[in-house]
């Protein structure tokens, strides 16, 4: 072996997966670590093929209290001992479930986690749990580590504080909803893009049920067109990100 590929070897980044469960809930492995993002498998139709059993999580995201990103995250907290990081009110609903190891944090706060920080950003949304009760406010995460940052929008109209994200971070991909009616949609998504200056975007939340059907080749195409990408995953299927 040369000195030359040693090195280029030794100082290479570690790869990040991302792995799709349906509407917007992913697992990403960063440097050895599973985060899982708002869990909602078993009562998503779509996801029947996966077995919430056997998800990973040594760290659960949650970006608000809505039911389609919150079903499962009592069961699988459980099943894997993961630490929840999500709003105050959504850690206590959590505790008072049994779920003990959780992390509530708020708009504009950062935690340094053993795989790099994790930072909490805004999201125009609303945030009830499923009795309809208060949740806190809804919150997107941007995820840094030495092999790479990402962005994790959750449900969110496009909002211009999306700028300070590009202009402070470098964003490497970043998971934006699509689905319009409840989130922005595909058009506002490439203005997001354009705001935190990252163009690999993973979509998410559309086409789980009526209100948020698009039609996703369109969605593609006018990426594609604009010089951004747009990567729509199938359901259980994991790519790698660098």
């Amino acid at each position: 072996m040369n000195i030359r590929t040693f090195n280029r070897d030794k100082f290479r980044k570690n790869s990040v997966k991302v792995t799709y469960y349906g509407h917007s809930c992913f697992g990403v492995e960063i440097k050895g670590k599973h985060l899982l993002f708002d869990p909602f498998i078993t009562y998503n139709e779509q996801a029947k093929a996966i077995d919430v059993k056997k998800v990973k999580a040594d760290y659960m995201l949650i970006s608000h209290g809505h039911e389609d990103h919150i079903a499962d995250a009592v069961t699988i907290a459980k099943n894997t001992g993961a630490k929840v990081i999500s709003s105050w009110e959504i850690v206590n609903w959590l505790k008072g479930q049994g779920v003990e190891n959780g992390h509530p944090m708020n708009i504009g706060g950062k935690i340094k986690l053993d795989f790099g920080d994790i930072k909490c950003v805004t999201a125009q949304h609303s945030s009830s749990f499923p009795d309809g009760s208060y949740a806190g406010n809804p919150m997107g995460f941007v995820v840094e580590s030495t092999d790479g940052n990402f962005y994790y929008a959750g449900d969110t109209a496009l909002t211009y504080d999306m700028k300070l994200i590009g202009e402070y971070r470098k964003i490497n991909f970043a998971f934006l909803p699509i689905g319009d009616n409840f989130t922005m949609g595909v058009e506002n998504a490439m203005i997001a893009s354009d705001f935190i200056n990252c163009r690999r975007i993973i979509g998410m939340h559309y086409n789980t049920f009526g209100y948020i059907k698009i039609d996703t080749k369109e969605a593609v195409d006018k990426f594609q067109k604009s010089g951004r990408e747009l990567m729509l995953f199938g359901i259980g299927e994991t790519r790698t990100m660098n």
